[in-house]
Order: structure tokens, then C-alpha cells, then sequence
């Protein structure tokens, strides 16, 4: 058996555990990010940014960079398809925002940006691939911040592209760089392909972080042994779990422990998260995105239809306390909840939607591609 990372490097950037938690829209902002990381150490990624909507001052992908005061770390995703955008808006991040990290995201399975050949089809074309990313790592260098990308194996089995995203992010500057195990027509249903994360370890001299099926600590151990990746993404395993961190964090240094929280201690880690959420963004905002967690942190517990109801429609903290309060605190943690899919798994698509033509072509250097202000997603 292989020893395991305790640390991951990303140049300049010290991780203190190999864990990155994954950028999820509407999930991973400041209040959640603070959350998991009084559970244990690694790198928090804010919820993805678009980089037009950054250089274009839009006031929705400003107010996303928000960042708790005990954040010493700031980690920001990046989406874009087009190599000027993206450098100008890392070198914002890093001047204006003083982030110590920036992800770029290729890796988004949502059609409406594979139409427009963006996310998890862009890698396709591998010349556009290198402009952006050589674009984003000339402008972070001065700063002395790494930028990593993450990715899929392909957008479908006949259009494999991580073994040549790898290598281009190797040339490229690239500090490391994230593979999930899944093609793009796969979405999140099906299993994750942890040969490919191997395949990418052997092709690679850059660190690969693996991402896909990690539902627990002991998920994380076992892909670090069988890919030799140098540290873990971890996505949708740790919604309404935000403990998985506090897992992770022993299991890699050397402690196997599996967190079995009692009904009570789950209602506490819930009025902490509403709690945060408040802090940021007020009460009545906060406690409406809390409501979409109750789901995730009540999975596989007694509690019936009603309470569910009812704490999905919460309006205050003082109706949060009321409703908590009515829960048994002795309720012990459903086990069979242990190593199952969390949050959004789906079917596979029956293809992938990419701009006409767009398979004819694997340069692509030099094109450009429409990209929306707005974009939000994840990958």
C-alpha cells in the first residue's frame, strides 16, 4: 500500500490536506465554504465565476466573490472560452480580490454551454485549449498564483480529450490538474472511472487531483491507492455531510474514522449552516438558501413529511429553532446511508449538443466561441 499525501502543492500554494472541495452553484459560497472548513483543513473553491462577467463589471458575478473573513485562502473557479477574457479576468482576481488560487473549469456537462462548445466539449479543440490556459497562467504568474483546470475524460467515449488536456496543461504552466471520471454525455449518472485518473497519473508530471464517487473518507483512501492521484475533489458527497472534512483530515493522516453524527448533532451542524448563511446575507435570504440543504441533511432519518415541509419553507432563525427542536436528538445516523450517491445523478444523455462541425477540427486555435455573461454551472 502507497503512504498517503499529507499535503498537496499547487506551486507556490501549500495545501495542508490533499482535499479540494468542488465548486457547486448555489452550494459552495462563503457561509457553506466556512461551514465545511471549521470541519477540517484543504482548499474551499467558491462557487465558478464567469470570466466576461467579471471584466464586464456584472453586478450578479461581483456579488459571488464574496469571501468569509476567515477565509485565508481564497479559491476562485473560472469558466470561459475565450483567452483574452480569461486573462483579464484572472489578473482582476488576483489584483483586485486577492485570491491565492484560480481553478479553470472545463468540465460542465449542461447543453447549453457544450451548444456554444464550451465546458466539457471545449478540450476538444486543443490549440483554443492551450491559448486559454497560457492566457490565464501568464496573467496569475506576476502574482505568484497557481492555476489549475479541471476536466472530464471526454465529451463521449469516441471523443476522448484527457490525455491531451493533461499534456497541454503540463506545457501550459498549469499547477495541477482535476479529472472527473465521467465523460460529458454521462453527466453524473453511471460510475466514475478511476483507470482514466490512474491513466492520467502515468501520462502526467503535474499533480492530478481525482474527482467522481467519493462518498466517504474511505472512498478517498482507496482512489489515492489505486490512481496514485495526489490528492481528492470532493463534490456532491458532502451535501448535507459537511462533516466528510473532519473524516477526510484523519484519514489522511493516518486515522480511519467514519463521522456517525446522532439526529441532534445533525440539527445543530444544520442551524450552524443556517446560522452562516444569515451572517452573510441576511435573514430572510439566508434562511431561503438554507431551505434547499434540509433534504440532504435529513436523508435517511425518521423525520416525517411534515417537518420536511415545514423546514423547507423556513423563514427565521427563531423558526428554525422551533421546528429543530421538535426532532429526537437520540435518532442514531442511518448507516445505509453510508456510501450511497448524494444530489444529482440522473441518466446519460443520449449525445452531447456541440456546435455544428465541431468534431471536424481539433485545433481551434484562434476561434471564438459566444460566451454569456451569466454562465453558471459546474462540472
Amino acid at each position: 500500500m502507497s503512504s498517503l499525501p499529507t499535503s498537496l502543492t499547487l506551486g507556490s500554494l501549500t495545501v495542508d490536506v490533499p482535499v479540494v472541495l468542488a465548486p457547486m452553484a448555489g452550494i459552495t459560497n462563503a457561509a457553506y465554504r466556512r461551514l465545511c472548513a471549521e470541519q477540517g483543513a484543504g482548499l474551499y473553491v467558491c462557487e465558478m465565476i464567469t470570466s466576461r462577467g467579471l471584466v464586464e463589471g456584472d453586478q450578479h458575478t461581483r456579488d459571488m466573490l464574496v469571501f468569509d473573513e476567515l477565509e485565508t485562502t481564497r479559491s476562485v473557479q473560472l469558466y470561459g472560452t475565450d483567452p483574452v477574457y480569461v486573462g483579464k479576468a484572472a489578473e482582476i482576481l488576483c489584483a483586485e480580490y486577492g485570491v491565492a488560487h484560480i481553478d479553470l473549469n472545463f468540465g460542465c456537462p449542461v447543453p447549453k454551454v457544450t451548444r456554444k462548445g464550451g465546458g466539457g466539449a471545449l478540450p476538444w479543440k486543443r490549440g483554443l485549449l492551450a491559448e486559454i490556459l497560457e492566457h490565464a497562467v501568464a496573467a496569475a504568474t506576476p502574482y505568484d498564483v497557481p492555476v489549475t483546470m479541471k476536466t472530464r475524460k471526454g465529451i463521449d467515449d469516441d471523443h476522448l480529450t484527457y490525455l491531451d488536456a493533461g499534456r497541454i496543461a503540463q506545457e501550459s504552466g498549469i499547477a495541477a490538474i482535476a479529472l472527473h471520471g465521467r465523460t460529458v454525455v454521462q453527466a453524473y449518472s453511471g460510475e466514475a472511472d478511476w483507470d482514466a485518473i490512474s491513466a492520467l497519473v502515468d501520462h502526467v508530471d503535474i499533480p492530478v487531483l481525482g474527482n467522481g464517487d467519493i462518498w466517504e473518507a474511505a472512498d478517498a483512501v482507496r482512489m489515492i491507492e489505486e490512481t496514485g492521484a495526489a490528492g481528492v475533489v470532493v463534490g456532491r458527497g458532502c451535501l448535507g455531510r459537511p462533516w466528510i472534512f473532519r473524516d477526510l483530515a484523519a484519514a489522511f493522516s493516518g486515522e480511519q474514522v467514519a463521522t456517525l453524527p446522532t439526529l441532534g448533532e445533525v440539527a445543530a451542524m444544520m442551524r450552524r449552516h443556517a446560522e452562516l448563511l444569515c451572517q452573510h446575507m441576511g435573514e430572510e435570504r439566508g434562511c431561503k438558501e438554507f431551505r434547499k440543504h434540509v433534504t440532504w441533511y435529513l436523508k435517511g432519518f425518521a423525520a416525517g413529511g411534515e417537518m420536511r415541509r415545514s423546514l423547507g419553507l423556513v423563514h427565521t432563525l427563531a423558526d428554525l429553532d422551533r421546528l429543530l427542536a421538535e426532532l429526537d436528538p437520540t435518532e442514531s445516523f442511518p448507516v445505509s446511508e453510508l456510501g450511497t450517491p448524494r444530489g444529482r445523478q440522473g441518466s446519460p444523455r443520449d449525445r452531447v449538443v456541440v456546435p455544428e462541425g465541431w468534431y471536424d477540427d481539433t485545433d481551434g486555435a484562434g476561434s471564438h466561441l459566444h460566451e454569456d455573461a451569466n454562465e453558471t454551472t459546474g462540472g
